[in-house]
């Protein structure tokens, strides 16, 4: 027989204590589903078996190859952040547009910048901006629990100065370009220089 004697033996104490109760209330169902002791012998009963099937596992090896045995969990002890898991699940699976309004606006204010530069017009820009700080402020309001939403709303005038700054020395950038490349005789390809003529 391959069982494990611990578990041949809590077997034997199940079967023992159903018969010991049946006979002390004269065959009465003391231990029938449903009552507290059926459900507390029950759950030490399921314990027992865990417990020994975990051991019998180990004995066989099965744990010692593991992914990461032997090593920290990475990221613990940091930061206290109640929220670790879902960031992480959100970072491992490369998710998008998926979490609490906190977390997503969080996400977003730090990708703005780079966001705002894609765009071409200053209309565009500010559109942009205002729907970002109407959904911060929406955030705010809604009593939905989750973490709470600490990310700042955006000055539009400051970031659209800041956005024709970082415009203004992109294009210097690609005029220095254009020049070097044309003092060292090579041209620029077509779809470069009408993407400068459409800035």
């Amino acid at each position: 027989m391959s069982d494990d004697p611990r578990l041949a033996a809590a077997r034997y104490r199940a079967a023992q204590s159903g018969e010991g109760a049946e006979q002390e209330d004269g065959g009465a169902d003391a231990a029938a589903p449903g009552t507290a002791a059926a459900r507390a012998y029950s759950a030490a009963d399921r314990a027992a078996v865990v417990e020994t099937a975990i051991q019998q596992a180990m004995r066989r090896g099965e744990f010692d190859d593991l992914p990461g045995a032997g090593k920290p969990i990475p990221g613990l002890g940091e930061t206290h952040d109640p929220d670790w898991w879902i960031r992480r699940k959100i970072e491992t699976e490369q998710l998008t547009g998926l979490g609490p309004p906190a977390l997503m606006l969080r996400v977003e204010a730090v990708e703005l910048e780079s966001r705002l530069d894609e765009l071409a017009r200053e209309d565009d820009v500010r559109e942009a901006l205002d729907d970002f700080n109407r959904r911060v402020i929406e955030a705010r309001r809604q009593l939905l629990g989750g973490p709470p939403v600490v990310t700042p709303t955006r000055d539009v005038d400051a970031e659209l100065a800041a956005w024709r700054e970082r415009r203004e020395a992109r294009l210097a950038a690609a005029q220095r370009q254009e020049q070097t490349d044309a003092a060292s005789g090579r041209r620029r390809p077509w779809w470069r220089r009408r993407g400068r003529d459409r800035d």
